[in-house]
């Protein structure tokens, strides 16, 4: 396993779970979050949010990661992987512990759909940005 693909998708994650976290605070979505854990409070919503950003972020820093060669390709991954977890998360998954239906698409889901752009173009734009530094600092060592 390579650690710093695994470092990198945490540092993405949590990243793109800042920014995609803090729009959810805006729209009241964080308690719904928290719901997942049979809470309903906004300081859970967070952890559980950050939680999961920095699992799927590992995710990512294990798939995707390894093939991403360029800002293009993060940017590419980072969206198809965030409207991936769109899918499986709000659609899916969310809905389904919640008891609501799954795969309903209304302005709320949309709003989310965004956010989970917005979470996997940082988490690609930042894992790679992570993993290039690394790079730099080993040729720089070997010199």
């Amino acid at each position: 396993m390579d650690s710093k693909r695994l470092l990198g998708g945490v540092v993405g994650g949590l990243a793109g779970g800042i920014l995609f976290g803090a729009l959810m605070h805006m729209m009241g979505m964080l308690e719904m979050v928290a719901g997942l854990v049979g809470q309903d409070s906004t300081g859970v919503g967070w952890v559980v949010h950050l939680g999961i950003s920095a699992l799927f972020g590992i995710g990512y820093g294990l798939t995707l990661g390894a093939i991403s060669r360029s800002w293009g390709h993060a940017l590419g991954y980072g969206a198809v992987y965030g409207i991936v977890w769109w899918v499986l998360g709000a659609l899916l998954i969310l809905p389904a512990r919640m008891g609501m239906p799954v795969f309903q698409i209304g302005e709320i889901q949309l709003q989310s759909l965004m956010g989970h752009i917005l979470y996997g173009l940082t988490l690609g734009v930042v894992f790679q940005g992570f993993v290039r530094a690394g790079e730099g600092r080993q040729v720089a060592s070997r010199a």
